[in-house]
């Protein structure tokens, strides 16, 4: 492994990431709401991983399908909270968070966009790091082909779990209901349990060659951010008191799935 070579990608990663979160910023402010920011949390890892494929000088098979697996995801994410909230309000979740913190520019800077600059950038790691390491050989191989199996069950979990709420909303006669069909049966968040396998497949990739096991943190925190951070701890805080939602609560799974009682 080349450290100069991955402390170059990530210095970059870093500064690339840093433009598109200020970039973003000034357009949450231009247009009135902050949850633009959603917009660009996929990209961000795209561009990570794109950056890491051009300039990692590590086993070129792995760096291609970590660029692949991360773009398929990266960009459907990012059109899909695009169509999400283009035309629509302010998220309620980073609504009461800026409510809860006196809210201001400033706070929406360093509490959002701050943070998930920073969180992009080491939920990256397992990328920059694989793309500087060597070649997976061996048994190994089937820790990789594991990695690609579960980032396969996370990607259909979110995309198909997110095809299934817009279906639903989209129907009138679902209005002021709670959706609980399909996978909103065996969790409350397939979305989000979606995306923590999708980075545990990621990670697993990664250490499917040294030192890449050594990032298991970031996948981690990872799951943290979706189970008790901004996603789904707070979505339920603010879903709490629509009607419905507590007895959806006792029938479904908060997380991780399974059926429905």
């Amino acid at each position: 492994m080349s450290i100069a070579n991955l402390s170059w990608i990530a210095l970059l990663a870093l500064l690339v990431l840093a433009v598109l979160q200020g970039i973003t910023y000034v357009i949450g402010r231009r247009i009135g709401r902050y949850n633009v920011v959603d917009v660009i949390w996929g990209l961000g890892f795209v561009l990570v991983a794109l950056l890491a494929a051009v300039l990692g000088d590590g086993d070129g098979f792995r760096r291609l399908s970590l660029l692949i697996l991360v773009s398929v995801w990266g960009l459907r994410l990012s059109w899909h909270m695009h169509r999400r909230t283009a035309g629509h309000g302010e998220d309620p979740r980073y609504a009461e968070l800026l409510e809860r913190h006196g809210g201001g520019a400033g706070v929406a800077f360093r509490r959002i966009f701050l943070i998930q600059g920073a969180s992009q950038w080491l939920i990256s790691l397992p990328i920059q790091v694989s793309a500087v390491a060597g070649p997976t050989r061996g048994l190994s191989r089937v820790v990789l082909i594991a990695g690609v199996a579960i980032w396969l069950l996370g990607f259909l979990f979110e995309a198909v779990g997110d095809r299934q709420l817009r279906r639903f909303r989209a129907d009138p006669r679902n209005r002021g209901k709670i959706m609980d069909r399909g996978l909103w049966a065996w969790t409350r968040h397939p979305n989000y349990f979606g995306d923590a396998c999708v980075w545990w497949g990621i990670w697993l990739i990664a250490a499917s060659a040294w030192p890449g096991v050594l990032t298991v943190l970031c996948p981690a925190l990872m799951s943290y951010i979706l189970i008790r951070g901004t996603g789904a701890r707070l979505l339920e805080r603010t879903m709490g008191d629509r009607p419905g939602y507590q007895d959806y609560r006792r029938r479904t799974a908060y997380f991780f799935p399974r059926p429905p009682r």
